[in-house]
């Protein structure tokens, strides 16, 4: 049996990929471990997939001045060691990436010992984490066609983003039944794995107006509910959901969400009209900018700066997304966008 080491942590964008191609993973007969952080969010999302984890030291890399820029460099250092004492008691045929801080040491140990190390980067511009990890990794694979410029040639892949067969398979009854929504549209929004304050501010603010047309699952993250609307009528909110998600998305009509990769490649594949608020420059490397640039000049999606934000703008912005919502339905169908679980097992099979 051939063994696989997965890593990548520190949000859900480097984790629920990696979730994605474990069935896929399993069925082909790889023994899986996982290497993440001590004490990150990944480790618990992992535990639940019954998948052995090991957590190690991770310092994070700023591009910013910070008194922890000076000591972060040694819990790199000892992750690095304690990803070699993993991988060389474990043996891996292969180790695959997603990126994050805590993957650094993990694919630099791998590199070290010669073992095969493929990574995979979301965004159309490489992160900070992923950009160390280029120089080690043996095949770099891709999201977005933009990527590749980026990237060296004899490299990079474009394979797609893995997308979780269970949000395929999502059951809109079941979600009418959880919820209690049968009247009205159903709007769904997501704030992304950490929850932002401002998309949830907004949607507050403009709540009595959105909810004459639409019912509201609004998924707010961990820590940001509402207690003052618990139980307002066509309301529900939620920190965080998991199984519930794929009915979620399938009673869904219109979505507004972040335009972090893979929530939005998951909306591509379920062709869901959706509204991207991508976080600002001011607060990210521009990332989702990018990326919410890209699905906006496809006709995939609507896009409203964070900057542009107001209660009055969101309002309108949803009601004109469900009214054309058509045709955002009709563009996502000519995506040729394939789920990217079966080519990054491919490149896994051949490298493994």
């Amino acid at each position: 049996m051939k063994k696989i080491i997965l890593t990548g942590g520190g949000t859900a964008g480097h984790i629920t990929p990696n979730i994605a191609l474990l069935p896929a993973l399993r069925e082909a007969g790889y023994d899986i471990k996982y290497i993440g952080s001590k004490n990150g969010m990944e480790e618990g999302l992992i535990k639940a997939q019954n998948i052995p984890y090991e957590g190690i030291s991770s310092g994070k890399l700023r591009r910013y001045f910070d008194l922890k820029n000076f000591t972060d460099p040694f819990k790199v250092l000892k992750g690095l060691f304690e990803a070699k004492s993993i991988i060389k008691k474990y043996s891996p045929d292969i180790v695959f990436s997603k990126g994050g801080f805590v993957s650094v040491p993990v694919v630099i140990a791998a590199a070290l010992s010669k073992i095969p190390v493929i990574i995979h980067e979301s965004d159309i511009t490489p992160g900070l984490a992923n950009k160390i990890a280029i120089r080690f990794a043996t095949k770099i694979c891709t999201n977005f066609p933009e990527t590749l410029q980026y990237l060296p040639k004899n490299k990079s892949i474009l394979t797609g983003s893995p997308i979780r067969e269970e949000l395929l398979s999502g059951n809109k009854e079941a979600a009418k039944k959880l919820t209690g929504f049968y009247n009205k549209p159903t709007l769904l929004i997501i704030g992304g794995s950490l929850g932002s304050v401002i998309v949830n501010t907004a949607v507050r603010k403009s709540l009595d107006e959105i909810l004459q047309e639409f019912n509201v699952i609004h998924i707010c993250g961990k820590g940001n509910t509402d207690e003052s609307l618990i139980g307002k009528s066509g309301y529900l909110q939620y920190e965080y959901v998991d199984k519930e998600l794929k009915d979620f998305f399938a009673l869904a009509d219109v979505v507004v969400s972040r335009a972090g990769a893979n929530t939005i490649f998951e909306l591509l594949a379920l062709r869901k009209p959706n509204l991207l608020i991508p976080l600002s420059g001011a607060a990210s490397r521009g990332d989702q900018i990018l990326n919410a640039e890209s699905f906006e000049n496809a006709g995939y999606s609507e896009v409203i700066d964070e900057e542009a934000l107001n209660n009055i703008s969101l309002s309108d912005e949803i009601h004109a997304l469900y009214k054309n919502r058509q045709k955002y339905i009709d563009a996502m169908s000519k995506s040729d966008a394939k789920n990217g679980v079966t080519n990054i097992l491919k490149l896994i099979k051949q490298y493994s």
